[in-house]
């Protein structure tokens, strides 16, 4: 893993902000403040372990504990409260103990004063790309080494207090729901940005979890994404966690009922297929293919449309992305139907044809590959002609 100290400049604002109209990002329905306030400065003390105290005294302990965690300690110099650090990341350890253990059902209001710590230890302004602190124009992203959270002893510990709350069996949905409403959902996505990919697979990994215990938020959460994939595609082309929601909707994907919804079917035209329009496609092409071989194994009559939003966006110059284009293509023929690739197998082996005459050795090579007459037999005697016709 690549590890890279942070580096200074001023910090990006969040990206889906759901108090601006302008934003592509749903308006939370929720009260909940845009801003945590930050607990009262002070010095942090150890406070006396569970098991030290009785039985009717932890939840007010835990209380405590998590007030404690509330303080936010500066990570940019390494020699600063030194002491401070420790005990709270010890007493991180001893809440995530506590809620694992499931020493006893955690009360309404410390879920509250739970979420309350989560969130004032987060939700942050994350650290500007790498290239606007240089002022230099973007690299590629697979060339960049990731910008690390400094603060990471501690926010992992409060991701994993946070992954273990979600998925509790004592956690009572219809409480959590107060407290994980669509205003932390949305600063959940907003988090999905940051550069440290440790940070981006808690976040992958949590979200997932919420999206399958909190069914009415469901419609949110693939709305909210949505958003994200147009002001990434139309707008920015910038964005550090792409690959992992392109996870979590490959296994939202894999569970959708048939007949498919009007919506999800939309959501292919317009979201999944643009994603392959951007320069940094390659990044998350991996997981980009995989939704879109899921849709056409879901239902076999979409094969049509995804063969020609690929050619749409068929690449004219790059010969990598083209190596790409073609590998997915082969995984999207062998979920198609005949009559499917009957409708479009015109246009598609024209681009087959100039694929042959690419100046490029892999883009070649790559074609050989593709089972063109596991589709079908017959339609593949036309290969050759169709071929010529496309020279």
């Amino acid at each position: 893993m690549f590890k890279r100290i942070m580096k200074g400049g001023q910090k990006k604002p969040s990206k889906t902000d759901p108090s601006d109209p302008s934003s592509f990002g749903p308006p939370a329905t929720a009260a909940a403040p845009a801003v945590v306030v930050p607990p009262p400065s002070g010095t942090i003390e150890p406070l006396p372990l569970f098991r030290d105290v009785a039985v009717s005294e932890r939840q007010t302990l835990f209380i405590r504990k998590l007030q404690i965690c509330c303080h936010v300690l500066d990570f940019s110099d390494t020699l600063k409260s030194i002491r401070e650090k420790e005990i709270k990341r010890q007493t991180l350890m001893e809440l995530v103990d506590f809620i694992q253990s499931g020493s006893g059902k955690i009360t309404e209001t410390c879920q509250e004063e739970m979420i309350k710590m989560v969130s004032a230890n987060i939700f942050r302004c994350l650290p500007p790309a790498s290239h606007e602190n240089t002022g230099q124009e973007p690299t590629d992203p697979e060339e960049e080494e990731p910008c690390l959270e400094p603060a990471w002893p501690h926010l992992q510990l409060v991701y994993e207090l946070l992954l273990r709350y979600v998925v509790s069996s004592d956690t009572d949905t219809k409480v959590a729901k107060r407290y994980i409403d669509h205003s932390f959902v949305l600063k959940l996505l907003d988090l999905f940005d940051s550069e440290d990919p440790r940070e981006r697979e808690y976040l992958k990994t949590i979200l997932h979890r919420v999206y399958g215990k909190f069914m009415v938020h469901r419609p949110f959460i693939r709305k909210a994404i949505n958003n994200i994939f147009f002001r990434f595609i139309y707008e920015t082309e910038r964005h550090s966690g792409i690959g992992e929601l392109l996870e979590i909707l490959g296994s939202i994907i894999n569970g959708f009922a048939l007949p498919m919804k009007e919506e999800h079917k939309l959501f292919l035209s317009r979201a999944l297929l643009p994603l392959h329009k951007p320069k940094p496609v390659s990044v998350y092409h991996q997981q980009l293919s995989y939704c879109i071989a899921q849709f056409v194994e879901k239902d076999f009559k979409l094969a049509d449309a995804v063969i020609r939003g690929l050619l749409k966006y068929w690449p004219v110059t790059n010969c990598q992305k083209e190596v790409l284009f073609l590998g997915e293509l082969e995984e999207v023929l062998e979920a198609t139907q005949a009559a499917e690739f009957q409708r479009c197998m015109v246009p598609l082996f024209r681009q087959v044809a100039r694929c042959l005459n690419s100046s490029h050795f892999q883009v070649r090579v790559e074609l050989f590959f593709i089972n063109f007459a596991g589709v079908n037999a017959s339609l593949f005697l036309t290969f050759p002609l169709l071929c010529v016709a496309g020279l």
